[in-house]
């Protein structure tokens, strides 16, 4: 799966609109960003990369390339 790939999986777990998250989100300016969207998150990285992802690591995530970085994709600087 491609880090675009990706995005456009989370857009639809947060139902948004597929194109809307870049990564330069702030989660905290999510409303959808919520309880349920990190085990989803967690589920969707799963998929993605073979390590687990632990709560407190994505409790310290700022915005959503933080997510990206631990499901195993580097910043493109997008």
């Amino acid at each position: 799966m491609t880090r675009e790939e990706f995005l456009l999986q989370m857009d639809e777990m947060l139902e948004l609109s597929p194109g809307t998250l870049n990564g330069q989100e702030q989660l905290k300016d999510l409303a959808e960003w919520n309880s349920m969207a990190m085990i989803g998150y967690m589920a969707l990285a799963d998929t993605n990369d073979r390590t687990r992802i632990r709560p407190r690591d994505i409790a310290a995530c700022t915005y959503v390339n933080d997510l990206l970085e631990l499901a195993g994709f580097r910043n493109s600087g997008s």
